[in-house]
């Protein structure tokens, strides 16, 4: 089996790697990545049994003759590729509309002519906007942030692949945890960072605003397990639990009891995100044990160099 991820050099991409490296059904792995992070870490380290299955190709999705090139007899296709500049959802609408709207879109295309058997998004709980009230994956998308319109618009082009191929659509709750290509902007991670390091923590509105989240091994392994799951393709919910900010910042505080955080702007009641967990796709899945977000949090201060 050859597989191609886009964006495979990234936070969720570089664990993933390790798990298909290690897949005796895999022959081959194209990472296919433009290195906008400036994120070098799935290079770094000894060399793992199966290290020759890889092979990286530095590219962007717009640039159509070179992504053309790396799906030549390729099989399965993770894409992960994607502009993400959180907290900042509305920063640049061009940049989510170029990169993650219109470069799924020459994806789609190319998809269309090639052989590839199976295609694995990963979209964006961002794309149900926010809700009082749980959501699932019947619930109508409506995205409030240019980041979530760009990848609902990016469903909706690899949607249509359906008729062609088993299609995948993830999404994947706010993703958290340790691992080599790390993103300290996403939000326990900064909380993590900051409260370990400088012993503080800010908190824009009241802290009763809530998310939902999945840890970063949770989900590099759903995603790996789905080549041989027997899972139907179709848009999926990838989440674990939901959290209040308040709440996490309680379970750091039984880690780092000197904590202290500072609210900015308290008065705001900012708006809360809560998706419904899939247990049929969590167990299909493989991820449907129990973890706790303490002794999640509690491993990664662990893996801190100090």
């Amino acid at each position: 089996m050859k597989i191609l991820i886009t964006g495979g050099a990234g936070y969720i991409g570089t664990p993933l790697v390790d798990l298909l490296m290690a897949n005796p059904l895999v022959e081959n792995i194209t990472v296919y990545d433009n290195l906008s992070r400036s994120n070098y870490n799935l290079f770094i380290g000894a060399r793992k049994e199966g290290h020759q299955k890889i092979h990286f190709i530095k590219g962007e999705l717009l640039d159509s003759r070179k992504l053309k090139h790396a799906l030549k007899g390729v099989d399965v296709v993770y894409h992960l590729a994607a502009r993400v500049t959180t907290p900042f959802a509305n920063s640049d609408a061009h940049l989510f509309d170029q990169i993650n709207h219109w470069g799924t879109a020459e994806l789609s295309y190319l998809l269309e002519e090639s052989p590839v058997k199976k295609l694995i998004y990963t979209s964006s709980a961002g794309v149900y906007g926010s809700s009082s009230e749980p959501v699932d994956e019947s619930t109508d998308p409506n995205p409030k942030s240019f980041y979530g319109i760009s990848k609902l618009s990016a469903e909706n082009h690899l949607r249509r692949l359906s008729e062609k191929m088993p299609t995948y659509i993830f999404r994947c709750g706010n993703v958290y945890g340790y691992n080599r290509s790390m993103r300290f902007d996403a939000v326990i991670n900064k909380f993590l960072f900051d409260a370990n390091f400088e012993k503080r923590i800010t908190i824009h509105g009241n802290g009763e605003q809530s998310r939902s989240f999945i840890h970063i091994d949770r989900i590099a392994k759903a995603l790996a397990n789905l080549l041989t799951s027997d899972l139907a393709g179709g848009t999926y919910n990838l989440v674990d639990k939901t959290y209040k900010v308040m709440d996490i910042v309680d379970e750091l505080k039984q880690l780092i009891p000197d904590l202290e955080f500072i609210l900015i702007n308290q008065y705001l009641n900012l708006s809360n995100l809560n998706i419904k967990r899939n247990e049929e796709v969590n167990k299909k899945l493989g991820i449907d044990h129990e973890t706790s977000l303490g002794a999640d949090l509690s491993d990664f201060i662990k893996k801190l160099r100090f």
